[in-house]
């Protein structure tokens, strides 16, 4: 099942990586009404309904659609996040379903960003 091989990245190491990673993929994947009340920077936003449909589309389509380049299903930081951390889980299974074997869940979510960041 793949849920038992779920990756999760803290607090800490998601902010080094946002400081010096130039590979880093961090997906946003709460509604847009949540969005609009603040993110953290750099991300995408991809609503957990469309996680499956956006990470089976040609390279071309994604780009077009998110404005990004699509990710490699062995992109090594392919970050999910959502509020708390439950909708994050259920993206990062299913990118781990479609092949990214890298992808890992922001546990924290959004909740615990904003309050260490003081947003």
């Amino acid at each position: 099942m793949a849920s038992s091989v779920t990756k999760v990245i803290s607090f800490e190491d998601l902010k080094a990586l946002l400081g010096k990673s130039e590979h880093l993929f961090l997906v946003d994947v709460r509604t847009k009404d949540e969005v609009d009340k603040g993110y953290i920077q750099g991300s995408v936003h991809i609503p957990l309904d469309t996680v499956d449909a956006a990470f089976s589309m040609a390279p071309d389509k994604f780009k077009e659609k998110y404005k990004v380049t699509k990710p490699l299903c062995d992109a090594p930081e392919l970050v999910f996040y959502c509020m708390m951390g439950m909708r994050g889980t259920t993206a990062t299974n299913k990118a781990y379903e479609l092949g990214y074997v890298n992808a890992r869940n922001y546990t924290g979510g959004y909740k615990e960003w904003s309050v260490k960041e003081k947003k």
